[in-house]
């Protein structure tokens, strides 16, 4: 009877790496040290950079936030002095006619200051109750414009109710003034605000008046008026999509952002 085979035991790993470390020498260790160490430096560089620019950033964001606070309150005490050199011209006007433009156009900077004022009072917060600071904006906008030969209503049709990120609500309510400013200024009658669902985006905003229609081959791109960029501006900064055409029963124009 043939003798039984014992099985042979594998050999241990690390058995293995020990058997293999000896048939190296010791300039190759001293390499891979080497060739390690220009690693590690060459990672610390690299993370010593990184983080200079991170604190660079920091910096930077620091002194535009600053600069934008300290321009905005410039700009705020700036109309506060337009709003008081207009009343005080209005007051000392001897003609009636003259008196009252002035006091109109007081009245229609100090808006604007209201406006301005509302559009940066969510700094800082987290969410925006977006129906009602549309609304809000837009009851500025009807006292600035009563105050006119011609009633020209901002109405504010079809709004929900939604919560949206400081970030994105801010945003629109930026491109809403603008687009009204541009409503009044082309268009006639009434002017419509409203905040519906969306079935490919989820909201779609839009503000709509009567009037002349949009010239054809319209650009917004092309537009070299500073409103219309501030709107392409903020539409790309909340991943938006912009959209344009006539406005009710086909008469006007009507601008629309689509937005998630």
């Amino acid at each position: 009877m043939a003798a039984d085979v014992l099985p042979r035991t594998p050999a241990s790993p690390l058995k293995s790496i020990f058997a293999a470390a000896k048939y190296r020498s010791v300039e190759s260790y001293e390499l891979e040290l080497a060739q390690n160490r220009r690693t590690e430096s060459m990672l610390r560089a690299a993370l010593k950079h990184v983080e200079n620019l991170r604190r660079q950033g920091e910096i930077l964001n620091q002194q535009q936030e600053l600069l934008s606070h300290e321009t905005g309150h410039r700009l705020l005490n700036d109309l506060q002095l337009i709003i008081s050199l207009l009343s005080l011209q209005s007051r000392a006007s001897t003609n009636s006619e003259a008196a009252e433009q002035l006091a109109v156009a007081a009245h229609r900077v100090s808006m604007i200051v209201r406006v301005h004022k509302r559009l940066h009072s969510y700094d800082g917060l987290e969410c925006v109750a977006f129906k009602q600071y549309v609304e809000d904006i837009c009851h500025d906008f009807s006292e600035m414009l009563s105050m006119g030969d011609e009633l020209r209503p901002v109405i504010v049709d079809k709004a929900i109710k939604m919560d949206l990120p400081v970030h994105t609500g801010v945003a629109l309510g930026f491109i809403v003034k603008e687009l009204l400013a541009n409503a009044v200024k082309h268009g006639k009658g009434q002017v419509i605000v409203s905040l519906e669902p969306h079935p490919a985006t989820g909201y779609a905003l839009s503000v709509s008046s009567d009037g002349p229609h949009l010239p054809e081959g319209f650009d917004p791109a092309a537009c070299k008026g500073l409103g219309m960029k501030i709107i392409l501006t903020f539409v790309q900064r909340i991943g938006g999509q912009f959209q344009f055409g006539l406005g009710g029963n086909g008469q006007g124009a009507r601008f629309t952002v689509l937005f998630s």
